[in-house]
């Protein structure tokens, strides 16, 4: 039995772009209805970016700490 080497995917910082953080603004901003899990996500994903764009729609989210 040989055993497969991991080949790593797309890395993380090439996943993360301003353009991601951008989409979440333009979504926010728009109304779109955005679950909390979903915010969490993009807080997971992208950290203070994202909780700060997240913090000037909070009205709409309060549900999310």
């Amino acid at each position: 039995m040989s055993r497969r080497r991991h080949t790593p995917g797309v890395s993380r910082p090439d996943r993360l772009s301003d353009e991601g953080l951008a989409r979440l603004q333009a979504q926010l901003e728009a109304g779109i209805a955005i679950s909390t899990v979903v915010l969490e996500q993009w807080i997971k994903r992208y950290g203070a970016p994202a909780r700060e764009i997240i913090e000037k729609y909070k009205d709409r989210h309060s549900n999310l700490d």
